[in-house]
C-alpha cells in the first residue's frame, strides 16, 4: 500500500512538471508553422531512459488535450454554426453561430491558429525519432513498450491531422520534428493529408493493445509504466481507438465502404477492450461517462479531479451551466424551448421528455425548463461531485467518442450502402436504449434522416452537430445553399491572421479573402 500510494505521488508530480512543460511547449511553439525555430535547446542527453519517453508520451497527450480544450474551442468549432445553441449576451459566440467567421473578435483570432495542433505533432514526431536512443539506452526500456509508445504517438499526429482537416481543410503535412532548422511550408490538399494519417493509424494499430496494464496481454503484458489497467483505463488509444479515428477520416470522404469496414471491426472486437453502453443515467449522471476513467471512453481527454487536473476552462460546462446548478444567473449558450420540442419529439425519450404520470419534464438534458431559459445539464461534473456549484471548477473529459456514437456512424454506413436492415437493428439499439419506440423499413422511411436525427439526439453538446450536417447534406444533395457552402469550402475556418503574416508561404482559405 505504502509503495502504491508513492507511485500515486511521483505520478501526480510528473504531471504537475508535465503540465508546466506543455504550457512552455504551447508558447514556444507559436512560430512553429510560420519561422524557423530558434526555441529549443539541445535535446542530447534528454533521451537517456525510459522517464524521459514517459514524459515525452503523456506530454503528447497534454498538448492534445490543450489544442482542443483551450478557449473552449472543442464545442465552438463543433457545436455553433448553424446548431442548436444560442446565446444571450455573448457577442462572439453569437457570431460563430451566424458564420461570420472573419469577425474582430479576440476569442475568434484565438480558434482560427492552429499551433496548438502543430505542438502536437512535433511532440509526437519527437518521440518517434528519439524513443530508439532509449531503447538502446536503458535496458528496463523494452521492445513491446517501445513499440506501444511510437505506435500511440503516430496515432496522436494522425488524430491532430484529421481533427485540423476538419476545421481548416487543406492544411501543412509535416513528419519529422523541427528543432532549430523547421522551414516554412505551404498548405497540402487535404486528400494526402488523410491518406498519410489513414496509414499512420493502420501501421499504429497493430502494435496498440485493446487494454493497458493487464497481466496477460498479447502485446504489452503487464504494468505500463509502473501501473496496472486502473489507472490507464480511458487514458489512452488503444487498438479500438485507433479504428474509430480511421472510421471517422473515411466517413468525412464519403468513403463508406471503408467506414464499415472499419466499423465493423470495432463491433467486433469492442468487448476486448472492456468497452460497453452507457445507460441514460451512465450519459448524464455527474458521476458518469463524462467523469473519472472508464474503458467506455473510446477516445477521451482527462481532466479528473482525483489527479488534481480540475479546472474553471476547457468544459462545456463553462458556456452552458446556470443556476440552479452554479452561482450564475445567464449561461452564456442554451437552446431554445422550440428547439428542444422539436428535437425531442417522443414523450418517453430518457433524455428529455415529460413522465406520462406527473407530466413534468424529465431532467437529464435540461434543467429549468418551466423558467425563460432552459440549462442545458447533460453534462455537468462539478469537480467530480466534491463542489455545490458555488465555485465553478469542472472535471468533465472532453470525450471525443464512444460506443454510442460509433454505432450510429456505422448505421450511417449501411444506410448508405443500402443495407437498410442491419442499419435499423444498430439504430434500434440506440433507440430501445433511451426509451423510444423502434422503427421498421415501411414505404418513404427516410432512414439516413432517422439516423441523423438520433446522432442529433444522442450527442448533443459533445462536438458533432456541424460535422454531422456536413455529412448528412454531402449524402442527401437536396439542400442548395448548405451544398454551395460544401462546394465553395465555405464550411472550413479562416486562418488567423498571426499565421499568416507570419509564412508567405501559406494563402488564406478561399472562401474568407
Amino acid at each position: 500500500m505504502i509503495s502504491f500510494i508513492n507511485k500515486n505521488i511521483q505520478f501526480r508530480k510528473t504531471l504537475v512538471v508535465l503540465l508546466f512543460a506543455s504550457i512552455a511547449l504551447n508558447v514556444s511553439c507559436k512560430k512553429a508553422l510560420e519561422v524557423e525555430s530558434s526555441r529549443l535547446a539541445t535535446e542530447d542527453g534528454h533521451w537517456m531512459s525510459l522517464q524521459d519517453t514517459r514524459s515525452a508520451l503523456m506530454g503528447t497527450y497534454s498538448l492534445m488535450r490543450s489544442a482542443m480544450a483551450e478557449n473552449n474551442a472543442h464545442w465552438i468549432w463543433g457545436e455553433l454554426r448553424n446548431g442548436d445553441f444560442n446565446s444571450i449576451n455573448r457577442s462572439d459566440l453569437k457570431v460563430v453561430i451566424n458564420g461570420d467567421l472573419k469577425a474582430s473578435f479576440p476569442l475568434l483570432q484565438k480558434i482560427t491558429s492552429w499551433r496548438g495542433f502543430y505542438a502536437v505533432i512535433n511532440s509526437a514526431s519527437l518521440l518517434i525519432e528519439r524513443a530508439p536512443e532509449v531503447l538502446k539506452a536503458d535496458v528496463r526500456y523494452t521492445e513491446p513498450n517501445y513499440k506501444v509508445d511510437v505506435a500511440q504517438a503516430r496515432a496522436l499526429r494522425a488524430f491532430a491531422y484529421f481533427y485540423m482537416v476538419r476545421i481548416w481543410g487543406d492544411v501543412p503535412l509535416i513528419t519529422s520534428s523541427h528543432d532549430g532548422s523547421f522551414q516554412m511550408k505551404a498548405k497540402t490538399e487535404q486528400s494526402k493529408v488523410l491518406a498519410y494519417a489513414e496509414s499512420e493509424l493502420m501501421a499504429a494499430a497493430k502494435d496498440l493493445p485493446y487494454i493497458y496494464g493487464e497481466e496477460n496481454n498479447e502485446i504489452l503484458p503487464g504494468s505500463y509504466y509502473g501501473y496496472g489497467v486502473d489507472r490507464w483505463r480511458g487514458a489512452l488509444f488503444t487498438k479500438i481507438s485507433a479504428y474509430a479515428i480511421l472510421a471517422h477520416i473515411a466517413a468525412w470522404q464519403s468513403h463508406y465502404i471503408d467506414v464499415a469496414v472499419y466499423t465493423d471491426f470495432i463491433m467486433t472486437n469492442y468487448s476486448k477492450a472492456g468497452i460497453g453502453y452507457s445507460s441514460t443515467l451512465q450519459l448524464t449522471a455527474a458521476d458518469g461517462i463524462f467523469n473519472g476513467q472508464s474503458n467506455s471512453q473510446i477516445i477521451s481527454f482527462s481532466f479528473n479531479d482525483v489527479y488534481g487536473e480540475s479546472t474553471a476552462n476547457g468544459h462545456i460546462e463553462e458556456l452552458v451551466l446556470a443556476a440552479p446548478l452554479i452561482s450564475r444567473q445567464i449561461p452564456d449558450l442554451y437552446i431554445s424551448k422550440d428547439t428542444i420540442a422539436s428535437v425531442f419529439t417522443e414523450l418517453a425519450d430518457q433524455r428529455f421528455g415529460l413522465d406520462t404520470i406527473s407530466g413534468l419534464p424529465r431532467t437529464n438534458y435540461f434543467v429549468n425548463y418551466s423558467g425563460e431559459t432552459p440549462i442545458f445539464s447533460k453534462i455537468k461534473v462539478l469537480r467530480g461531485g466534491s463542489t455545490d456549484g458555488k465555485f465553478a471548477i469542472y472535471s468533465s473529459n472532453l470525450l471525443f467518442t464512444r460506443l454510442e456514437e460509433l454505432v450510429l456512424l456505422r448505421a450511417e454506413a449501411l444506410a448508405v450502402l443500402n443495407q437498410r436492415f442491419d442499419a435499423i437493428t444498430l439504430l434500434n439499439i440506440i433507440k430501445r436504449s433511451r426509451g423510444l419506440g423502434t422503427i421498421t423499413d415501411e414505404p418513404g422511411l427516410d432512414l439516413v434522416k432517422e439516423i441523423f436525427s438520433e446522432r442529433r439526439r444522442e450527442l448533443m453538446g459533445e462536438g458533432w452537430r456541424w460535422y454531422d450536417q456536413i455529412r448528412y447534406n454531402k449524402i442527401q444533395n437536396n439542400n442548395p445553399k448548405f451544398m454551395n457552402l460544401i462546394n465553395q469550402k465555405g464550411i472550413y475556418w479562416p486562418i488567423a491572421k498571426e499565421v499568416l503574416n507570419s509564412n508567405n508561404k501559406l494563402e488564406q482559405n478561399n472562401y474568407w479573402k
